[in-house]
């Protein structure tokens, strides 16, 4: 991205998407900007996040399946794959073209806050009339709009590092989504579990937490009013082109998607199969695998927090962003290789540990040195950001079908890592060719 940096001495000093510096506030008819960031605001973007992904995780990881199952037992893997596939067809467009019109937004509450707030309070609505439905048609219905309103929250969100952080500071605020996103998935699993028995106070649980933190999160931290902004004339052809970025003209920002595309790939083609590594690859009966889940998942919880404050500040620090992403593939590989030589829990348990440190030097820096490959200065950065987490979304969507296919057409498990590896080396060298980046 290529925006000027903060002067000496002025870490808080606001930068434009344009690179122009103000500290007083918006000139009409300029390219619309925001205020340095608070001291309010990193710990902001930490609870955002945390509410965020704990609705997410607590979500798709018990509440709807317990929901699906409770209406046909029997049906229940079929129809948890229809709900899911309908709502990442939906969904998968849904950051991109929230964040470009976030982008064009002019209000007295600035660009990102009214999409914000839309999609907590739409989403947080649907989720309070979730648990009553029992026809699987309007549950997934119901689904896709929940999934849809909370990536209307998410990609603003997101948006917000390069709109109000300069170059130097947005390590930190990658980390602390990271933290975020790491707590909240722990929590929101832990808590929907308790409350499994009873989806619909569930389901109500969390959409009024994201109502709350959403609305909390936009009275705190102001934006300035886009209201008397300067915006290019509405062309739909212009807004479409604005889509697809031209890895010719943009080779950094290509080589940045590819690379998240790879990395994720690499780390989640492993965790969706994991519960079946337990049982077909370990040797564990169901209940076992079922206990140990837990297990690994809390064994990566302090490696990965720990990774992402230390890489987060030394990042900033040093004003590298490549450097730790080379050193998260380098410390995955060695993770993902463990059970290939340890084909027991206790190597199942190192991998998490390792790889817990991996994914966290990743979470740490991957959003910072992303938002410095934009094209155009960020000019739209709600959108392009959007189109960078898509790089996020079809890999987690693929990983299953992936996995599936190499355990039963490429020699098993076994291949189930070193297909992991392959792409995590992958998505360290593509890395290579970025230029505008250190």
């Amino acid at each position: 991205m290529s925006l000027s940096p903060a002067p000496a001495g002025d870490p808080a000093a606001a930068i434009a998407p344009t690179g122009a510096i103000s500290s007083t506030g918006p000139i009409a008819g300029e390219p619309p900007q925001s205020p340095p960031p608070t001291r309010s605001l990193l710990p902001s973007i930490l609870v955002a996040s945390l509410a965020l992904f704990a609705t997410y995780a607590g979500l798709i990881a018990v509440l709807l399946p317990n929901q699906v199952a409770l209406l046909d037992d029997e049906n229940k893997v079929g129809n948890l794959a229809m709900v899911t596939t309908v709502s990442f067809v939906f969904t998968l467009f849904a950051q991109p073209i929230v964040g470009a019109f976030s982008d064009r937004t002019r209000s007295r509450l600035g660009r990102r806050a009214p999409w914000m707030l839309g999609g907590a309070i739409i989403g947080g609505a649907f989720l309070m009339g979730l648990g009553s439905l029992t026809s699987l048609v309007w549950i997934t219905v119901f689904w896709v709009v929940i999934q849809v309103a909370l990536n209307a929250l998410q990609g603003p969100l997101t948006a917000i590092t390069p709109d109000r952080f300069p170059r130097e500071r947005r390590g930190a605020a990658s980390a602390m989504a990271g933290v975020g996103m790491q707590v909240g998935s722990t929590i929101g699993i832990m808590a929907a579990g308790a409350l499994a028995a009873s989806v619909g106070i569930g389901y109500t649980a969390f959409g009024v937490a994201v109502i709350v933190v959403a609305i909390v999160f936009v009275l705190v931290n102001r934006d300035w009013s886009s209201k008397d902004a300067s915006i290019e004339p509405w062309s739909w052809k212009a807004f479409l082109a604005g889509f697809w970025i031209d890895p010719r003209r943009h080779p950094d920002f290509a080589w940045a998607f590819a690379a998240r595309f790879l990395f994720i790939l690499g780390y989640f083609v492993v965790t969706a199969f994991q519960l079946y590594i337990l049982t077909d690859y370990i040797g564990l009966s169901l209940d076992e695998a079922n206990g140990a889940i837990g297990t690994l998942a809390l064994a990566a919880v302090v490696p990965t927090l720990l990774a992402i404050v230390l890489a987060g500040w030394w990042s900033d620090r040093a004003g590298r962003r490549k450097v730790f992403i080379y050193a998260a593939s380098a410390v995955m590989v060695a993770a993902l290789a463990v059970p290939l030589v340890m084909p027991n829990l206790t190597g199942m348990i190192v991998m998490s540990v390792v790889n817990g440190v991996g994914f966290g030097l990743y979470m740490a820096t991957d959003t910072a040195l992303m938002t410095e490959v934009l094209p155009g200065g960020g000019a739209a950065a709600g959108k392009d950001l959007g189109i960078l987490n898509v790089a996020t979304n079809i890999p987690q969507a693929m990983s299953p079908a992936i996995a599936g296919l190499i355990i039963a057409s490429f020699g098993g498990y076994p291949m189930l890592f070193v297909f992991g590896i392959v792409a995590v080396v992958a998505a360290a060298l593509v890395l290579i060719p970025i230029k505008s980046v250190r």
